[in-house]
C-alpha cells in the first residue's frame, strides 16, 4: 500500500529530526535477512544510542536536505536501512559492523562522519572510534601524565637521599 503525502512527510520530517541530531550514518543494504534478525538488529540499536530507520531512498533524499548527511544522497542506491549514532560516532558503525559479521546478507554501503562519505572498506575504522566515556578516560590519563612524573621525579630525590644516608649508617655499624 503506498504512502499518502501526509505520511511521506511525515517520514520526511521524522527521518531530518534523526539526521539533524546524528553524530554519523551508516548506510546498509538488507536485502535477504529475516523479520527475525532485523529485530534482533532493532533491539541491539536500542541499547546503544542508535536510530535504525527504513525509508524509501527518495524520502530519505529529502530527508537529508540541509543535514551534515546531504552528501550520502547521491550514492544511495537500493533498500537501505539507515543507522543513525545518536550519542557518539562509531556507534551506529559497531551495530553494523558486529551484526554483518554474524549475517553477511546486511552489507554496507556508505559510512558518514562529519560530513563525510565514505565508502564500507571504513566502517571497521569508524566502529574501533572511542565512545565518549573512553575519549574523555585517554583524555583525563593523558593530562594526569606529566603530573605524575613530576611527583615521582621529586619523589625520587628525597628517597634516594634517605637510601643513601641509610646505606652509610648501615656500613658504619657493621665497620
Amino acid at each position: 500500500m503506498a504512502l499518502t503525502l501526509e505520511q511521506k512527510q511525515q517520514v520526511v520530517a521524522e527521518v531530518s529530526e534523526v539526521a539533524a541530531n546524528a553524530y554519523s550514518a551508516v548506510a546498509a543494504e538488507y536485502h535477504g535477512i529475516g523479520v527475525a534478525k532485523l529485530t534482533k538488529l532493532r533491539e541491539q540499536a536500542r541499547e546503544k544510542g542508535v536510530v535504525l530507520k527504513v525509508v524509501k531512498n527518495t524520502l530519505a533524499k529529502r530527508a537529508f536536505e540541509g543535514t551534515k548527511f546531504e552528501s550520502m544522497s547521491d550514492r544511495m542506491t537500493g533498500p537501505l536501512l539507515l543507522a543513525f549514532s545518536m550519542e557518539d560516532l562509531g556507534s551506529a558503525a559497531r551495530v553494523v559492523f558486529d551484526f554483518s559479521k554474524e549475517n553477511k546478507a546486511l552489507e554496507t554501503k556508505l559510512v558518514s562522519v562529519g560530513g563525510e562519505v565514505y565508502g564500507p572498506e571504513e566502517l571497521e575504522r569508524v566502529s574501533k572510534l572511542p565512545t565518549r566515556d573512553e575519549a574523555i578516560s585517554i583524555l583525563m590519563a593523558t593530562m594526569n601524565a606529566p603530573v605524575t612524573k613530576l611527583v615521582q621525579t621529586m619523589n625520587a630525590v628525597p628517597g634516594k637521599f634517605v637510601r643513601t644516608v641509610a646505606a652509610i649508617k648501615d656500613a658504619k655499624e657493621a665497620a
